[in-house]
């Protein structure tokens, strides 16, 4: 009948409060499928994370190999970073298509499944935290130990440089995504591309002091800054606490 809402009908027996409260939350009801806002959230979401996958592995790479070629812990630390920062990208692409998937099937997650799935996602996330800082920590005070002298490494220098900015217009529209989901596991993923953005600046420090003073020194110990941090937060992400990096 022309006119009529075309939108999905609140259960049998639904008052039409009921149904008011029903179009205002995605999760409030039984609803056959996803709020068309949410699914254009999820979507925008989804579209950071395969960004940041494709830029972290071109990232990773790069890094890794400027990193072996000039024998630096801090900008190794740096590229395997960005593998992590993949990783946890990857959970988050999981976590947000697990809710996709269920409004293209026709049917729209509770709002218990999604808290679950949250959940889970933000202790992979802390996970990859406490990964990445047991490791630099360890290079750093081996390097440190063994008085290892990195060589100056222009394209380290050139990609921290870059990755500075990438990273801090990342980290911006996740906290918004994170936001208008209200996913904690976004906000969680959304600290990590912060955290990145201080080790690009770190690795930075150290490379540089090397480049221009000979430094030896400094590479190790700017790596090694980064890991009190790095545990802190991995740590308030796995009791699934707020990060607090908005």
């Amino acid at each position: 009948m022309t006119g009529q809402a075309s939108g999905p009908r609140p259960p049998a027996g639904t008052s039409d409060a009921s149904a008011d409260a029903c179009a205002a939350d995605a999760y409030s009801c039984e609803a056959p499928v996803l709020a068309p806002e949410r699914a254009a959230q999820l979507d925008h979401a989804l579209s950071l994370e395969y960004l940041s996958v494709g830029w972290n592995v071109i990232e990773g790479v790069v890094g890794v190999g400027a990193a072996l070629a000039a024998g630096s812990v801090a900008l190794l630390g740096f590229g395997l970073d960005s593998f992590v920062e993949c990783a946890s990208a990857l959970v988050l692409v999981w976590r947000l298509r697990s809710e996709r998937a269920a409004a293209a099937a026709g049917r729209a997650l509770d709002r218990a499944a999604v808290e679950r799935l949250d959940r889970r996602a933000h202790r992979l996330v802390g996970l990859s935290l406490f990964l990445l800082a047991a490791f630099v920590a360890g290079d750093a005070l081996w390097t440190l130990w063994r008085r290892e002298r990195p060589e100056p490494s222009p394209v380290g220098i050139a990609l921290t440089a870059l990755s500075l900015g990438v990273m801090v217009w990342l980290a911006r529209a996740k906290r918004r995504a994170a936001a208008r989901l209200a996913s904690r596991a976004l906000q969680a993923d959304s600290f990590q591309t912060t955290a990145c953005w201080w080790l690009s600046l770190v690795t930075l420090g150290g490379i540089g002091l090397n480049a221009l003073f000979a430094w030896w020194w400094a590479d190790p110990v700017a790596a090694l800054g980064m890991t009190w941090f790095l545990v802190a937060e991995g740590r308030e992400a796995w009791r699934g606490e707020d990060c607090g990096c908005a």
